[in-house]
């Protein structure tokens, strides 16, 4: 996996939350993922398409999805409901379509709609020999991990 698609991503998730939900998110150390929820209550993923395909996905625990939903729509949220799943789902579509501006593909990439997984015991399968790269946040509304795949066609 090339780092020059991961950087894109990392700094999108920087941007987005400190500017959506007044989040400083603090990435922590780099390690390869396996595609397991491991405690993820919710899970948001969205594909990518064209000169690189692949999948970023972001996992979140309950609080810290609750967190997300609140500081996003502005309300108090005390379980994870329709509102919460949409929350997460607008965060992971805004951190992609953030990084897809940022690579300078001819044609751009595609993204493809935001899925959500309620849950936690589920793993996420890509083609096999694909390396996940996993990448923690810490932040005042709660931690959270970003998960990567690509391959460039």
């Amino acid at each position: 996996m090339d780092v020059k698609c991961i950087n894109p991503f990392v700094e999108s998730v920087d941007t987005v939350f400190q500017t959506m939900l007044n989040v400083q998110p603090r990435r922590q150390k780099l390690k390869l993922g396996n595609g397991q929820g491991n405690g993820a209550a919710v899970t948001s993923l969205v594909g990518i398409s064209g000169q690189v395909q692949g999948v970023v996905v972001l996992r979140f625990p309950a609080e810290t999805a609750l967190q997300i939903a609140e500081r996003m729509l502005g309300i108090e949220v005390s379980v994870i409901n329709a509102e919460v799943v949409d929350a997460v789902s607008e965060i992971v579509n805004m951190v992609a379509g953030s990084a897809k501006a940022k690579f300078d593909y001819d044609p751009p990439l595609e993204l493809g709609l935001p899925t959500v997984v309620q849950g936690s015991d589920y793993k996420v399968k890509y083609p096999s020999g694909t390396t996940w790269l996993e990448v923690p946040f810490e932040s005042d509304a709660g931690n959270f991990r970003m998960e990567l795949t690509f391959e460039s066609n």
